[in-house]
């Protein structure tokens, strides 16, 4: 403990009272607590800078994501139109046959010989015919003179009628059996790939099988069968009819199983106008373009379409929307006198980046987007345009304090 020694007149030395060593201490610029000093004033509260958006109402087309499958645009099971035995297969499995290209050979011996037998009843019909005509027409005349019995006469006639007769039947004999024999090489009904062989030359087919011999697919253009709600669909009609909403082209994006974009568009073919029982959907058919045959039937996809459009939509741009312990989406706005104003709004779908507000906005309104960490309602801010605020640069690295300078 300090203290100052003082000599009395008697000539001792006495210590100083304890006051004197805070006036020592005063003057040396030194203060304790307690002993009437003052804090510092605080300093005003900052008042946050926000950024915000003006919101405007704009036409914004309402893109739905609905999964397809895709299938052929033409499928042809091949099957025989005679029986007999395949001593020829005359094509590639998996490439591409054209219409009237021979596909099998049926061994046509049995039907060449039909048609050689019907052949010779047309032959022998004529001969026949021939005889009858020209016996009908020589008692003709003498008919008509009664040298012969009349009823001779009508049997000459008939027998001619019937050889004619006789002639046409076996005519048609002749072109069924030449069909038949003509059908001994099966044809491909369409253009388009072939699937592998279910039967292989040897084995005995009939005209009436259940299996098919192969499969024709036509894959260019391709269909993609679409699967939409009828809840959606009921929905879309209703705001259709309201006049909040346009119909729009019916344009169609794909996007493939493995997370891509097919590179060619589609449009809308038509919608059934049944909903299926087990699933509660309804059909849509888009048909795609598919030169590169990169589209295979059964192919799973996400069909991208805008069916309609919205005339007065206002987007909001995700990061200014929050959600209030309820759930419901909440926004702030710059209000009168630069205070924060919390409303709640109502949003249906995103659109990119941005929520699409139905309720709770109108046009001009100031929507604060950034600086909303620690913003509260009816909190004094000072509002500037989003995107104006200049972003913190990075600062550089220390210096390593190992390395020497």
């Amino acid at each position: 403990m300090l203290a100052t020694m003082t000599v009395s007149r008697a000539g001792g030395v006495s210590a100083s009272p304890p006051f004197c060593m805070l006036a020592v201490l005063a003057l040396a610029g030194l203060t304790l607590p307690g002993c009437g000093s003052k804090e510092p004033a605080k300093a005003p509260p900052k008042v946050p800078e926000v950024g915000f958006v003006v919101v405007r109402t704009e036409t914004v087309p309402l893109v739905a994501e609905l999964a397809g499958r895709t299938s052929a645009y033409e499928t042809s099971e091949v099957r025989p139109q005679v029986s007999g035995v395949i001593k020829a297969r005359l094509f590639t499995e998996g490439t591409i046959v054209r219409q009237g290209q021979t596909l099998y050979q049926i061994d046509p011996r049995l039907y060449r010989a039909a048609t050689a037998e019907a052949e010779a009843n047309v032959a022998s019909a004529r001969a026949t015919e021939a005889a009858a005509r020209v016996r009908a027409d020589r008692l003709a005349p003498l008919a008509r003179i009664e040298a012969v019995a009349q009823q001779d006469y009508t049997d000459a006639a008939a027998t001619a009628a019937q050889a004619r007769a006789a002639i046409a039947q076996n005519r048609a004999q002749l072109e069924t059996a030449q069909i038949n024999l003509a059908f001994t090489r099966v044809p491909a009904p369409i253009t388009g790939r072939i699937g592998r062989s279910l039967f292989t030359t040897g084995a005995l087919v009939t005209a009436s099988q259940a299996d098919p011999l192969t499969t024709i697919q036509r894959l260019d253009p391709i269909f993609v069968d679409i699967q939409q709600s009828s809840a959606e669909l009921l929905m879309l009609r209703r705001a259709l009819a309201s006049g909040g909403v346009v119909p729009t082209s019916g344009t169609v994006r794909l996007k493939l199983e493995d997370g891509s974009d097919y590179g060619r568009t589609g449009t809308v073919q038509f919608a059934e106008v049944t909903v299926d029982q087990n699933t509660g959907t309804v059909t849509l058919r888009a048909r795609f373009p598919n030169p590169d045959g990169l589209l295979l039937p059964g192919m799973y996809v996400r069909a991208i379409l805008a069916q309609s459009s919205d005339t007065d939509a206002i987007l909001v741009p995700q990061a200014g929307v929050a959600r209030d312990p309820k759930g419901q989406a909440t926004v702030f706005l710059v209000g009168p006198g630069n205070k924060a104003v919390m409303r709640t709004v109502q949003t249906t779908r995103t659109v990119g980046s941005n929520w699409l507000v139905t309720a709770g906005l109108r046009p001009g309104d100031r929507v604060i987007v950034e600086g909303l960490g620690r913003l509260k309602p009816d909190q004094s801010i000072r509002p500037v345009p989003a995107g104006s605020k200049p972003r913190p640069q990075a600062t550089p690295a220390a210096a390593d304090p190992s390395k020497g300078a």
